[in-house]
């Protein structure tokens, strides 16, 4: 036997380039209101509700009654995202990445496109006619996951309340309503065992993912919530904000929001162009960019909830 056969020897090498887990894109830009935008900033325009007055009188004058008006501003931001593949990477290997580089990047884009909702949920958003003035989302709107006394992970208790809040604020049950959770939550949902067994069902199915319809929300799981920075505080027995109760720093924020309840504001959607760039050997460009910005448009339709994990 030739002891010089291993120079024979084959490696074989991937032809497919793999991407490694993560986010593929916006979870969340489906399930809100969508504008297109021109320029740097829009300003959303609102009607609040008015009151009807009874007649006082045969012949009385017409009462005039001042229907409110009210604006939201959105402003738009640019992110974008680039790299290079070198003439001499392309020689040097049995595939182009190019198209997967773009891939990555959109990628990328999206999932900056859900952190820019998620801050626009629970943020500051600018009224006024110039957008000048402020607006946080009141303590009214927000509520504790709580059980037995204590900070609780999310559960069916939770979300009850937060049907509550929506209902209590009048938002028409016609307009869909969604809720973006974590992993952690799922699973603390799955392990309520002291719901009735048909809401278990329910939540068994939706934790693998045979239905995705709990209470009138339809669930999106992201790993992109925020934590609670500051030390909001709640009643640990009715889960409602008391200035006496308990600090919810570091607890998770999981979100509810009705449809349009909420802006993204496109001025670009996500764009990409691979180009030759002359000013780096001829190497090729793959780019992305997008530009858009989100806001919250009515307090009564977002609500928080605030888990621990």
């Amino acid at each position: 036997m030739s002891n010089s056969i291993n120079e024979l020897f084959v490696q074989q090498y991937g032809t497919n380039i793999q991407h490694l887990s993560q986010q593929k894109g916006s979870r969340l830009k489906p399930f809100v209101r969508t504008e297109m935008v021109k320029g740097k900033a829009a300003f959303f325009d609102r009607l609040g509700a008015v009151t009807a007055v009874i007649k006082s009188g045969r012949h009385s004058d017409t009462p005039l009654i001042e229907t409110p008006h009210s604006r939201r501003m959105c402003t738009l931001a640019s992110y974008e995202i680039a790299d290079l593949i070198d003439n001499a990477d392309l020689v040097r290997t049995l595939i182009d990445p190019t198209n997967q580089y773009v891939v990555a990047q959109a990628n990328a884009l999206g999932r900056s496109m859900d952190d820019v909702l998620i801050a626009a949920m629970s943020g500051t958003a600018y009224t006024g006619e110039s957008g000048t003035g402020t607006q946080s989302l009141g303590t009214d709107q927000k509520l504790a996951s709580v059980s037995a006394g204590a900070f609780a992970n999310l559960n069916v208790s939770a979300l009850r309340k937060a049907k509550e809040f929506f209902d209590g604020n009048d938002v028409d049950e016609s307009i869909p309503r969604y809720i973006a959770l974590t992993s952690s939550q799922l699973n603390s949902l799955l392990g309520q065992t002291e719901v009735t067994s048909s809401d278990y069902n329910v939540v068994k199915a939706l934790v693998m993912g045979q239905v995705d319809t709990f209470l009138g929300f339809k669930f999106i799981r992201t790993e992109r919530l925020v934590t609670q920075t500051d030390a909001t505080a709640f009643n640990l027995t009715t889960g409602l904000y008391d200035a006496g109760g308990s600090s919810a720093s570091g607890k998770r924020k999981v979100l509810a929001w009705a449809q349009d309840g909420v802006v993204l504001g496109v001025g670009q959607d996500i764009k990409a162009k691979i180009s030759e760039r002359d000013d780096k050997s001829y190497s090729m460009q793959a780019y992305a960019s997008m530009d858009i910005g989100a806001v919250r448009m009515e307090e009564a339709k977002v609500v928080e909830i605030l888990c621990a994990e």
